[in-house]
């Protein structure tokens, strides 16, 4: 196989963003969101502005101040990751980890996330933060959710390319809860296990239970299992 090669030039012109390119949430890069703001204000995922450019301002969000739509805790993940805004004008880069980038358009519509899924959001975009009340989902280091809902932009991460798997009545879908990434609106998880309680006791990996997805919809799953843990007391 011939490996490529680039000059300086095509290097430049290869990794250069697209000024032409000007949609308020717009993917870049695969692993990189630009936020064309125009004296607007946003919610992102701390930590995963890489670059802006023009005059943006950011404030972490308080543990329990109310924001944009609604309460967010601070604790978002099991990680305890927050959120911050981001006001002002100008071009505004954000990435996690090399994840991939999903933008998703809501039309008056809601979606579930996963906690750590979540990069950033429109300020139209509503969002309430629910936790998975389960022994497994604890032993997981937290299973948290974010329903988003509105009209406006969202952005998610994967690892990797996701799938989506159609859920319908009758035929449930079953996902490692470390790989399931969104759902949708109407879809309530369950946690499924055959095993006692003892057997949670060391275990990091989604194997050891799964979740169900029944009725009717989606569950988007990614070719990845990110394990968190809770930190110790």
């Amino acid at each position: 196989m011939n490996k490529r090669e680039y000059t300086l030039n095509e290097f430049i012109q290869e990794a250069a963003e697209d000024p032409n390119e000007n949609d308020f949430f717009e993917l870049e890069k695969p692993a990189m969101l630009e936020v064309n703001m125009r004296n607007q204000k946003i919610m992102a995922k701390a930590g995963s502005m890489v670059s802006y450019i023009g005059n943006i301002d950011f404030k972490r969000e308080g543990m329990l101040s109310k924001g944009i739509g609604g309460l967010l805790k601070k604790a978002i993940s099991g990680e305890g990751m927050s959120l911050m805004y981001a006001t002002g004008s100008g071009k505004l880069y954000l990435a996690d980890e090399g994840k991939k980038v999903k933008i998703i358009k809501l039309q008056n519509e809601s979606i579930f996330v996963n906690g750590n899924d979540v990069l950033a959001m429109e300020e139209s975009i509503t969002n309430e933060i629910k936790m998975l009340k389960s022994v497994a989902g604890m032993m997981s280091g937290g299973l948290f959710q974010v329903r988003l809902s509105g009209s406006g932009y969202i952005a998610i991460t994967t690892h990797g390319e996701p799938i989506l798997l159609k859920v319908t009545p009758g035929q449930p879908v079953f996902t490692d809860p470390n790989a399931t990434v969104a759902w949708s609106e109407h879809l309530t998880p369950q946690i499924k296990t055959n095993l006692t309680f003892g057997s949670f006791i060391g275990r990091g990996s989604g194997e050891s239970f799964q979740l169900e997805f029944a009725g009717q919809g989606w569950v988007l799953v990614q070719p990845y299992e990110e394990v968190k843990y809770a930190p110790k007391s």
